[in-house]
């Protein structure tokens, strides 16, 4: 076939799934214009030459002249992002062989790797001098040089061919490289690091003309495991310059001046290698603020000293930048933060849910999914995770699928039977079950396990459900309307009434309802005695809750934690401030958003009425006592799985047990079941008794009656009464 060169296009970042498929999308139009067709097999021209298979590009991405191509097909086409490459047709041979070196880590036996690795990269176009990737079972990933291909050029691998991979002793223990596609979710915060990175390193003569000085650091920041040491990897892998790393705790030394000499051999090191790139992880440990210190730490004042005086000294550092990485931004040293060290701050923030499908997205292409797992779905019900708890819950859901078929796993043979690996499959329910056991790390420290409590265990109360479903589900659930009638969902919900009526209950069953997030706090946990310390664990919760959002946060027995101010000047400063501090988080300068705070109190005359006005607390719900109705269908559901005898009415008990809260019919239930048992065990005899416990059968005797019903409620009277004359 006659060679055709195209046009020129700017090169940009693949989609998350070509990763590792050599594929390039075009522009369907420049394509008909080119005579290409999709899946056509053509060249990429850029200092060197690599076969990609081209595909339409969707059409967020029509007309802007680009080509989208991942990291390896710019590397082994030896250009960068925003570079400009062209593209002609090229006559792609069927292998008949390939020999490959490993460059990281296989986890592969010789014997296998012509069927499951020809089984792996099937169908693509390679040459001799590629680097490939093999996305293999789970989330890891194998890349390999294309040493030789028969017959030579570009030829498409396919499961006939001879795969032979060489041994490579110091290829196992290299990590596999990292480009911008294996980064999800941060697409805004690398076009500013890139800014920021990539511009001064290529093109100082910019900022030359521009009469100012290049940017000369970055302090990336935000929660563990949201992806910034990812970030820093990438962005020295694409571009291409010298790259050093420096755990923080690694500089610290303990002989005298130790720490300030690693330091600097460490910037004397890059600028010998100009342009470079330091990345120092963990930078609060060696640059923390001063005036904390105490006089033993000299050490650590030196570090810091020394730290400033390389970023911005009297010496120029030239073309080296440095970049930051914490997750504790407010502890650094405030000489560090400004202008001319660290001249942007770029925060990593915790994925939202587009975010989390993207990163979703990256973790899952090397696995055989099943046709029932919706990525979408997954991304909506893990609220809170971060990167790394995806990656975590993405493998726990493969271990799931592998533990399925462990039985049927020849452990005397040294591989598993290929044909037992392609069958294997991860589903849905396998992703579901991995929920259980991934904690999202936003809200480890005050993670509730959401009970199994559904609006049927709550019973009556019909008319507070549905104002708790209007009031908290709906804007999580129906988000879109909310904005599109620009309408504000309430900020918090207090629930008050006597006590035992259901309102914790209430909460438990809204938390597994709204499948959101559920921080639950008791009032006087926030209490301390060291000053400051009651506002700042305030603080903490709502800083927790706003990074997990959207949240539920539900503060139980909330009068502990915010009574009434008296307006003297006595002790009681600590729960003014504490008043203040929360009322500040509910009502302040920072907005609160999607997080709702849900309260409960059984005296909400105790309460600071600042609190109840609306922006705060918008709806105050009062928990009655339950009429006639509620009270029977609350004995439905305590006696839903107890032997009842045939005479048992539940109307009847309903109405023996007016003014009795939920809490009362619980125990009333608790305690006729356990008359039932005394009264059927007092029958047995030592032999019959030995009997009960082996016989199946005889438990089915046991029956709860009305007569044990009536006790239980006479037993409850007779307590309530010797309680308000105790209280008199």
């Amino acid at each position: 076939m006659k060679k055709v060169v195209a046009a020129t296009f700017q090169v940009k970042e693949a989609l998350a799934k070509d990763v590792g498929r050599a594929v390039c999308r075009l522009d369907p139009g420049e394509m008909q214009n080119l005579g290409f067709a999709p899946g056509q097999i053509v060249l990429i021209h850029g200092p060197r030459k690599t076969p990609a298979r081209i595909m339409p590009s969707y059409p967020e991405d029509r007309g802007k002249k680009i080509v989208q191509i991942d990291g390896i097909t710019r590397e082994n086409a030896e250009v960068g992002l925003d570079e400009k490459v062209q593209i002609e047709s090229v006559q792609a041979g069927q292998a008949s062989k390939i020999v490959l070196l490993p460059l990281t880590g296989t986890g592969l036996s010789q014997k296998e790797d012509s069927r499951y690795l020809g089984s792996l990269i099937d169908g693509l176009p390679v040459t001799a001098g590629d680097r490939i990737r093999a996305n293999l079972f789970g989330t890891g990933t194998a890349e390999f040089k294309v040493v030789e291909t028969v017959p030579r050029g570009v030829v498409l691998v396919n499961t006939g061919a001879t795969i032979r991979v060489e041994t490579n002793e110091q290829g196992g223990k290299k990590a596999a490289r990292i480009a911008y596609e294996d980064i999800g979710g941060l697409g805004l915060q690398v076009e500013r690091i890139r800014e920021m990175i990539e511009l001064p390193l290529r093109f100082p003569q910019i900022f030359e003309r521009l009469g100012i000085e290049a940017p000369k650091g970055v302090l990336l920041h935000g929660p563990p495991g949201t992806g910034k040491t990812l970030t820093a990897r990438a962005v020295a892998n694409e571009t291409d310059v010298y790259f050093t790393h420096i755990s923080g705790p690694e500089v610290i030394g303990k002989f005298y001046g130790e720490s300030e000499g690693r330091l600097r051999r460490v910037f004397e090191e890059a600028e010998a290698n100009a342009p470079a790139i330091i990345f120092i992880d963990e930078i609060d440990a060696i640059a923390p603020k001063r005036e904390d210190m105490g006089g033993e730490k000299q050490v650590e004042r030196r570090v810091v000293a020394q730290l400033l005086a390389l970023l911005d000294g009297l010496k120029s550092r030239g073309q080296v930048i440095v970049i930051g990485a914490t997750n504790l931004p407010n502890t650094l040293d405030p000489a560090l933060r400004r202008p001319g060290r660290f001249d942007r701050e770029i925060l990593i923030p915790i994925p939202d849910k587009n975010a989390r499908y993207d990163i979703l997205q990256i973790h899952t292409r090397g696995m055989p999914l099943a046709d029932n797992v919706d990525l979408k779905k997954l991304a909506e019900i893990t609220h809170g995770f971060v990167g790394a708890d995806l990656q975590a819950f993405a493998r726990e859901a493969a271990m799931l699928a592998l533990r399925r078929i462990l039985p049927d796993i020849d452990f005397s043979r040294p591989e598993i039977s290929y044909d037992l690996a392609m069958g294997l499959t991860i589903s849905m329910a396998d992703f579901l079950s991995a929920m259980k056991d991934v904690e999202p790390s936003a809200i480890r420290e005050v993670f509730v396990e959401v009970p199994n409590v559904a609006w049927h265990h709550v019973g009556g109360l019909e008319a507070v459900k549905e104002e708790l479903e209007e009031a908290v589900v709906w804007p999580l659930k129906f988000a879109e309307v909310f904005r599109e009638t620009k309408t504000r969902p309430p900020k918090g919900v207090l629930l008050y009434g006597v006590p035992g009526t259901g309102k914790t209950l209430l909460a438990k069953a809204l938390a597994t309802e709204s499948e959101v997030n559920f921080i639950a706090v008791k009032g006087p946990e926030l209490i301390s005695q060291y000053i400051g310390e009651s506002e700042r664990a305030v603080r903490e919760v709502f800083k927790k809750a706003r990074q997990a959002a959207p949240t539920i946060l539900f503060l139980d027995e909330i009068d502990s934690l915010v009574p009434k101010r008296s307006g003297e000047l006595s002790g009681e400063r600590v729960v003014e401030r504490v008043i203040s501090q929360l009322l500040n988080e509910m009502d302040g300068i920072e907005e609160l958003q999607g997080v709702l705070v849900l309260a409960a109190t059984n005296r909400l005359d105790l309460i600071e009425p600042a609190l109840l006005r609306s922006g705060r607390f918008d709806l105050l719900l009062e928990i009655p006592v339950p009429d006639q109705n509620a009270r029977e269908s609350i004995f439905a559901i305590h006696t839903e799985q107890m032997p009842l005898g045939e005479s048992v009415s539940l109307s009847e008990l309903a109405e023996k047990t007016a003014g009795m809260s939920g809490a009362d019919i619980a125990f009333i239930c608790r305690r006729a079941s356990i008359l039932a048992i005394r009264g059927y065990i007092k029958k047995l005899s030592l032999k019959k008794e030995r009997e009960f416990f082996a016989d199946n059968a005889l438990k089915t005797s046991i029956s709860v009656t009305t007569e044990h019903f009536n006790a239980a409620i006479a037993l409850l009277a007779d307590m309530l009464a010797e309680r308000k004359h105790m209280v008199r």
